[in-house]
């Protein structure tokens, strides 16, 4: 009797198990977004970028916007702004918009976009990402605080959330204008890179890393030269790729795009990973 029991026990717990793998669709597929403003989005949304938002590219809100009526872990069409509730274009955007154009009807693109304008590398080390907020500015710590103090943490919740209904194909990044000349830079995103595929049980052979460069040196960028050291990162990361800022049109600061800048940004980050799938 107590073996009967047993192996009702373990019949029941296979048949929930299969039940949760077929809930995740692998026609979903997703991509983290992380880094600091040109990934959060400083450009002002257009009134071209908030029309004609396909409805298989969605965004996982990371937190709650009542001004948008987004809930913090569901999932919302793709009109921005997609990192928090005020925050503009982002080359998420037209990351996302150009991936669902260019694959088949079946296939849905969800974005979650975790940035922190500002923010050095460091901030996503969840190990000593407590320090580095210490001793930082208190407009930083505010936008800190809307992740609930710890933005890796919170990219990692939403992932694990995310993962119910889909499969993550890929990681974007945009920062490096806060650690400019930090030869240690790659070194610091490996752990990052690492970490995550750790917590989320990723296979980082099937999971490539994508880094943007900053505003490139033909658009004035005052950040231009970390894009010497952002190019190494395929020889610490083997399946990572760099993509060009090289004529995405600069703010007047230099240091962030317009958005147009953000448009063409994020269809190379597009293209990118539109050759990698090619490739699988």
């Amino acid at each position: 009797m107590k073996t009967r029991v047993f192996l009702l026990f373990v019949f029941a717990g296979l048949v929930l198990s299969g039940a949760r793998t077929f809930s995740q669709d692998k026609n979903f597929h997703i991509y983290l977004c992380l880094g600091q403003s040109n990934m959060e989005g400083n450009a002002k949304i257009q009134a071209q970028d908030t029309v004609n938002v396909n409805p298989r590219f969605k965004v996982l809100s990371t937190i709650d916007c009542n001004n948008l009526n987004r809930s913090k872990g569901n999932w919302y069409t793709a009109v921005p702004p997609l990192c928090r509730c005020g925050t503009g274009l982002t080359p998420a955007d037209y990351f996302g918009r150009t991936m669902v154009e260019n694959l088949p009807t079946k296939i849905k693109v969800g974005v979650i976009n975790v940035a922190v304008g500002g923010c050095k590398i460091e901030l996503f080390d969840k190990a000593n990402y407590q320090s580095y907020v210490e001793t930082s500015p208190s407009w930083l710590k505010n936008m800190v605080k809307e992740y609930d103090g710890n933005p890796y943490a919170r990219l990692v919740e939403m992932a694990k959330i995310a993962q119910k209904s889909g499969v993550i194909k890929g990681i974007l990044l945009h920062q490096g204008e806060s650690n400019t000349n930090d030869t240690l830079w790659t070194k610091k995103v490996k752990l990052v890179y690492d970490n995550l595929m750790k917590d989320l049980k990723l296979n980082p052979k099937k999971v490539p890393l994508l880094a943007g460069e900053v505003v490139n040196a033909d658009q004035g960028g005052i950040c231009a030269s970390m894009n010497t050291i952002i190019a190494t990162l395929p020889t610490v990361i083997p399946n990572s790729f760099v993509i060009p800022s090289n004529g995405c049109i600069a703010a007047q600061d230099h240091l962030h795009f317009t958005a147009e800048g953000y448009r063409e940004l994020g269809r190379r980050y597009a293209a990118q990973m539109l050759t990698v799938l090619k490739k699988k």
